[in-house]
């Protein structure tokens, strides 16, 4: 028999079936940047959530991305998860994050399945990310909110979780240099906090 193709949505779904978040570990961009830790993971963060949407294309799965609008005042133009912060009407995680998806790219909650987490991830920005996963069933529909997205684009699952397509690149920021991850996708340049999850999601599924 052969075996599952391991970027489907329903092989996706089995192994983030094992994951466990209450093993102490979690994620940041002090990966990359060992002497930042004490810096990026400390008291006083901002909550926040993402929802990681793949979609079920059947064997190959894809997975929906935003490119943010040049407006906004903080990640201006990255591409990005549908996410935000946590507000204190939201239920939980899971909440926050299916409420900004809708809000940002109109992703009706009715189309996805929340099927776990990811541990948290910390950044250098100040957040605490908590990675929504969900699959995404076909027929829905996407409304752009002008006011936070550009545009929302899918990437084939098989192409993210393919850890030669991930680069190691750096900036000097006040001095120093930082480094982090980008995954260039044709004209799409995925990096920093959003290839840093990636990445996490790769190591815990797929490494």
């Amino acid at each position: 028999m052969l075996a599952a193709n391991p970027f489907s949505a329903d092989e996706f779904r089995a192994r983030v079936a094992r994951i466990r978040r209450d093993d102490g570990e979690f994620y940041g961009d002090h990966a990359l940047n060992p002497g930042f830790r004490d810096a990026i993971v400390r008291a006083g963060l901002r909550d926040a959530a993402v929802l990681v949407p793949v979609v079920d294309h059947g064997a190959e799965a894809s997975v929906i991305l935003t490119k943010r609008t040049e407006a906004l005042r903080s990640h201006s133009g990255q591409v990005a998860f549908p996410g935000g912060r946590i507000d204190p009407e939201d239920a939980s995680a899971e909440a926050a994050a299916l409420r900004e998806a809708d809000e940002e790219i109109g992703l009706s909650p009715d189309f996805v399945d929340v099927i776990g987490r990811l541990p948290d991830y910390y950044t250098g920005s100040g957040y605490r990310i908590a990675p929504v996963l969900g699959i995404v069933r076909p027929g829905f529909s996407l409304t752009i909110n002008p006011d936070e997205v550009d545009d929302a684009f899918e990437v084939p699952l098989s192409f993210l979780m393919d850890a030669s397509n991930h680069r190691q690149e750096s900036r000097m920021w006040q001095n120093v240099e930082r480094h982090f991850y980008t995954m260039p996708y044709g004209e799409k340049y995925i990096w920093g906090v959003t290839a840093g999850i990636i990445r996490a999601l790769h190591d815990r599924l797929y490494g």
